[in-house]
């Protein structure tokens, strides 16, 4: 049975004001999922085969944005957590195990997470990133005990989101891309050689995880008076924001880095590719994107990891309960010991984080998919038959996806 949200509080009579209000949850997530290892492989993407690989920007959006309205359709029609929803349908053990496999899954992106903070202050100031990493890590958590710490986690990243949008945005108007090139890009090929990097983006854009979150976004902000959207689309600004990003740091890196046959082998390559735009100046901006979007999803993939295993333990979800608080310190902890203890270099770790999370993507996506067609359950945020075809590509396309990337990393 489908439950009624609440109406959401006033929160202004100008437009601007309400429209802020209900884009929060989208650009929390749209944070989260821009991480370092999103900037690094778009830009080998770029660097590598020019516009050719602009298509698979839309594609991956494309399947993001049906997931994540699900996730919000699910978050707006139950009273329950997506996870307490999966128990009450499907078993303790079932949310039991999505819980424990987000939480895997976050800590080894915030491994990643912490490379790219510690690399971003390491390249600017010329000292080793271990330091950086440990004090940007007790930052976040000391995030965690503000009183409004929901409130204060979503103004954060939609300031450093909107930084880095910013910057980037610049690039590329500084950049003047070929603009018949970039609207070949569009049509879809596979150059030789491209494949890992294609399945690299579409897992890394397309984050189940991310979307399965927005669930928890949605009901937060109901429970707090702020009810954003009442259709389950209010993360598609969001979600469209990313794939702006995905798209301009692409472009800047074809416009660039190809044309000079600059290949991406670590952080410097990427900044370097920016000097002849913007100068002596050219490293430090695009270490401050770096920076935005590994601390945004420093902050994000622990909340998510948190909070949704204690959830799936029984504790809830949420974000200023003490159970809560203490698993997102522990993702944060984990996840930079295990980047200081790394032997390889940082962006090897960024790429091997994002490649060994995607066993469990499948299982997650295919348990939202379920609860968000089960017409019982949800009423008239029932998926559409739009909505449940394309949603059947998307998890058909995990599975493959899996299934490469266990051939890549056990069979060769």
């Amino acid at each position: 049975m489908a439950i009624t949200p609440q109406e959401p509080k006033s929160s202004g009579s100008f437009p601007l004001r309400r429209w802020l209000a209900t884009i929060g949850p989208g650009i929390v997530t749209a944070a989260i999922v821009f991480g370092p290892s999103k900037i690094t492989i778009t830009s080998k993407m770029g660097a590598q085969y020019g516009y050719a690989l602009l298509w698979v920007v839309v594609v991956a959006i494309f399947f993001m944005t049906i997931f994540t309205a699900m996730a919000a359709r699910i978050g707006l029609a139950t009273q329950q957590t997506l996870l307490g929803t999966i128990r009450a349908q499907y078993g303790k053990w079932v949310s039991g195990l999505v819980g424990v496999g987000v939480f895997l899954v976050a800590t080894s992106f915030q491994a990643g997470n912490s490379v790219g903070v510690g690399i971003s202050i390491a390249e600017a100031s010329g000292t080793s990133p271990v330091p950086w990493i440990l004090l940007f890590n007790v930052i976040g958590i000391a995030l965690l005990f503000f009183r409004h710490f929901y409130r204060t986690l979503e103004r954060l990243m939609i300031a450093i989101v909107a930084l880095m949008l910013f910057s980037f945005l610049t690039t590329l108007f500084l950049a003047k891309p070929t603009v018949t090139e970039l609207l070949a890009g569009f049509h879809p090929s596979v150059p030789e050689g491209s494949t890992g990097l294609i399945i690299a983006f579409f897992a890394s854009c397309f984050s189940i995880v991310g979307a399965f979150y927005q669930s928890y976004l949605v009901q937060e902000r109901k429970k707090i008076g702020q009810a954003s959207g009442q259709q389950g689309n209010d993360g598609f600004t969001g979600i469209m924001i990313l794939g702006v990003m995905s798209a301009v740091v692409m472009i800047c890196a074809a416009a660039v880095l190809n044309r000079r046959g600059i290949s991406v082998t670590n952080a410097s390559d990427m900044a370097r590719a920016l000097e002849p735009l913007f100068g002596r100046y050219a490293s430090q901006l695009f270490l401050v994107g770096l920076f935005g979007a590994s601390f945004s999803s420093l902050i994000g993939n622990a909340t998510i990891g948190g909070s949704l295993l204690a959830d799936g333990l029984g504790y809830g979800s949420r974000l200023d309960a003490k159970a809560v608080k203490l698993l997102i310190a522990i993702v944060m902890t984990a996840g930079s010991a295990i980047a200081i203890g790394f032997e390889k270099p940082p962006l090897e770790l960024i790429v091997f984080a994002q490649s060994v999370t995607i066993f469990l993507v499948p299982f997650i996506g295919t348990a939202m998919y379920l609860i968000s067609s089960n017409r019982a359950l949800m009423g008239t945020y029932v998926n559409t038959p739009f909505v449940r075809y394309s949603g059947f590509v998307g998890l058909l396309a995990l599975v493959l996806l899996a299934c490469y990337n266990f051939n890549e990393l056990f069979l060769t």
